[in-house]
């Protein structure tokens, strides 16, 4: 999988991209990951990147010359010719970032992700040169890197051969449409706090099911509404019941 970032910051990924599973991903050969930046691909004297808003108002626009020309040289477009590449603009307006888009992305050999700035991205460029737009939540940045950083690391621990566990992915909260399961490690008891039972019994199967009504509990306690779209079993929908789910109907 290959990583093209388009961004004014690029100093911002220095450390995240330089650490960690990322950097484990990139010495073995899973990732690679190019950082491009905007303002190098601004014409004139001072490289300018932004504007005025037409129509008045406050901030600042970036402007589309910049953008397109970084995305047409480093991608081979010509002319605003669709890419192969998902190129996905930044953006608090865009569709959700979820594990479920982090698993669609990972199927890509290669994403191209453009963070955007200021008050924001002129129009054009999300209507002429990106493919799709993401945001990482119901918030809003000071721009686009931080998600930019975030969609890289939640793809890239999909890939075959990154993390140590191939299946540690498949356990993960939201993997499967719920939270994960509580856990333990040594000490079996720490300043009398105690590590279940069920867990020291050495009983996989039991463990098992232990794990995944407490995935179930705490879905139920802190994310119901992830419920209704989790693929249950009936035995998850009996427990779930004698928790009180799904509230009775007012």
């Amino acid at each position: 999988m290959h990583f093209d970032i388009f961004t004014l910051f690029p100093d911002m990924f220095a450390g995240v991209l330089a650490d960690s599973i990322i950097m484990r991903a990139k010495e073995a050969g899973h990732i690679s990951i190019a950082m491009h930046d905007i303002r190098g691909y601004a014409q004139g004297k001072h490289q300018v990147t932004d504007d005025a808003p037409y129509g008045g108002g406050g901030g600042m626009v970036m402007k589309p010359e910049p953008i397109f020309r970084a995305l047409e040289a480093v991608l081979g477009l010509e002319n605003e010719t669709s890419s192969c590449t998902p190129i996905i603009l930044l953006s608090p307006q865009g569709r959700l970032f979820t594990q479920a888009v982090a698993r669609e992305l990972a199927q890509h050999k290669r994403l191209a992700l453009i963070c955007g700035r200021y008050e924001g991205v002129d129009e054009r460029v999300r209507q002429f040169l990106a493919t799709d737009e993401m945001s990482i939540g119901d918030y809003v940045l000071s721009g686009g890197e931080i998600a930019a950083m975030v969609i890289v690391d939640a793809v890239t621990r999909l890939l075959p051969g990154v993390l140590g566990d191939p299946a540690a992915t498949e356990r993960d909260s939201h993997a499967d449409g719920l939270l994960e399961h509580p856990h333990y490690t040594r000490p079996a008891e720490f300043r009398s706090h105690a590590v279940p039972e069920m867990l020291l019994s050495g009983h996989h199967a039991e463990i098992a099911r232990w794990r995944r009504r407490e995935s179930l509990r705490r879905t139920l306690e802190r994310r119901p509404d992830l419920l209704a779209r989790a693929d249950l079993s009936p035995e998850d929908k009996a427990f779930l019941r004698k928790l009180g789910w799904p509230p009775p109907e007012v």
